[in-house]
């Protein structure tokens, strides 16, 4: 499974942007897909989660101005982020998790996009 994330910008504070992550390859849709971020110095972060079944949670800086979803269609999972605040900036990780026959967790990383949120 191959990640590419596009989407990220210079935004100012109260903005929105949508972050996308087109993956190629077998098993996106069985797969659960996550969004983290990683400020600078600051350890990578989860921002939401989304199962094969549509199920997904946030983190808790982000509840409530985040949503993440899916086009299985497509290949896709979105991030549509509101409200954004100078702390949201940082570099944004497409992820995906995916279950071999043997029951190992196979992860997936995309190469990031950066959001920057100017005050």
């Amino acid at each position: 499974v191959q990640l590419v994330e596009s989407g990220g910008d210079l935004v100012q504070a109260g903005g929105s942007l949508r972050l996308s992550c087109a993956a190629s390859g077998r098993g996106f849709s069985v797969a659960t897909m996550g969004w983290y971020r990683q400020a600078p110095g600051k350890q990578r972060v989860l921002v939401a989660l989304i199962t094969s079944g549509g199920s997904t949670t946030y983190g808790d800086s982000v509840k409530g101005r985040f949503t993440i979803s899916r086009d299985n269609a497509k290949n896709t999972v979105y991030l549509q982020m509101n409200s954004l605040k100078p702390e949201d900036t940082a570099v944004y990780y497409c992820a995906a998790y995916i279950t071999d026959t043997t029951n190992r967790v196979l992860s997936y990383w995309g190469q990031g996009t950066q959001v920057t949120v100017s005050s």
